[in-house]
């Protein structure tokens, strides 16, 4: 007697910000019966939760989703809200209606091949599931000696707003990301004295090279050896941005590209920070030692009084939350080996996990419709 199950849909896709929307998209002009569970009760719920003077950083005519141009008369780098808005058009544009209030608690693969998504209220079954969490999902929020003595606010930065809370105080952002640097901007913006904390040593590259966004030069040199990348733009990104150590700021010993491949990070795409370090309406200094009663104590032994903190400190993917055999598909780190791929896992498929020189979004949308071509061949 044939006992095999039937799942309930050829592939389930977890998540419906713009890397799940891209697989399901995808995955449905393939051919390939998809459904889309959405923990929330909204697509796109990060980018609507992210601080208010959020734009992106990689152009719009790099940042489209498969099949759907962003509008020719939005500006280059589009808003927090312009980006929700294309994200709810997208969906709407392509008839996915995301099962809301699917928060994913499990998901594991059964011995007759069939994968089970248990959620608060039911479980699914599917014969693939393609995990579009991201990469930011978890925010890592490290922790000081003193900080439970610290009186002002602690907050990461996927908790920041805007800087109108503070005006006329004192802030401190620790980090040196994209993030930490244009919520310093914000601060100063809101008439706050902005500080940042930057520990590690970093790159500076401007958002715009002679007229050019940077990110397409990423795309037009991700195919040269790193090394070769870096080193040709180097000359022009000195010309630009100029002696970063001048402002007490460490320069990594390799260059972006590298630091994008090696790393996993973006560097500073450079939108004003440098020129309001560098009129010292935002002060750099190194790491902190341990938080103080009004504020925090730096490494080289000076204090710092300060109203509030922002930990621009990072996310996680957080998979290991939900997904028992994380170890055979992840790094130590819990960061999926595999992005836009086949993992060690048959039938498990991630998508926007990596960062990427040429943008996010693009980035995205190739990931799945690379995955969405493996699913419908197999």
């Amino acid at each position: 007697m044939d006992t095999a199950r039937t799942p309930d849909t050829d592939t389930l896709v977890i998540g419906a910000s713009a890397a799940g929307l891209a697989s399901v998209v995808t995955l449905r002009r393939a051919g390939v019966a998809a459904e889309v569970l959405e923990a929330s009760d909204q697509v796109a719920v990060a980018w609507r939760h992210h601080y208010e003077r959020l734009h992106l950083h990689t152009p719009k005519s790099a940042s489209s989703l498969p099949g759907l141009p962003m509008p020719r008369d939005w500006p280059r780098y589009p808003a927090r809200e312009q980006v929700v808005e294309y994200l709810e058009q997208y969906a709407a544009s392509n008839g996915v209606r995301p099962h809301f209030g699917q928060r994913v608690s499990r998901i594991e693969r059964a011995d007759d091949g069939i994968w089970t998504v248990t959620t608060d209220d039911r479980t699914w079954t599917s014969r693939n599931v393609v995990v579009a969490t991201g990469a930011t999902r978890v925010p890592v929020r490290p922790t000081w000696p003193g900080m439970e003595e610290y009186g002002g606010a602690v907050l990461h930065s996927s908790e920041y707003r805007n800087g109108e809370p503070w005006r006329g105080g004192r802030v401190l952002v620790v980090g040196f990301g994209n993030s930490a640097c244009e919520q310093a901007i914000d601060l100063v913006e809101h008439g706050v004295e902005a500080h940042l904390s930057v520990r590690s040593a970093v790159n500076v590259l401007p958002r715009d090279l002679l007229g050019v966004p940077v990110l397409q030069m990423g795309i037009a040199m991700r195919r040269l050896p790193t090394g070769l990348a870096d080193a040709l733009a180097a000359p022009l990104v000195a010309l630009t941005v100029g002696d970063i150590t001048k402002v007490g700021l460490r320069k990594l010993p390799y260059g972006p590209q590298t630091q994008i491949k090696n790393d996993r990070h973006i560097p500073l795409l450079d939108i004003g920070t440098m020129d309001h370090i560098k009129a010292g309406r935002i002060t750099v200094h190194g790491d902190i030692a341990r938080f103080t009663p009004t504020g925090v104590e730096l490494a080289d032994g000076t204090s710092l009084d300060v109203d509030a903190v922002v930990l621009a400190t990072g996310y996680r993917p957080g998979l290991e939350e939900f997904l028992p055999a994380w170890q055979q598909v992840c790094d130590a780190d819990g960061r999926p080996t595999v992005s836009g791929g086949r993992t060690a896992l048959p039938g498990l498929y991630f998508v926007g996990q990596f960062v990427s020189p040429s943008g996010m979004l693009r980035e995205m949308g190739i990931e799945a419709e690379r995955v969405a071509k493996l699913i419908a061949s197999s």
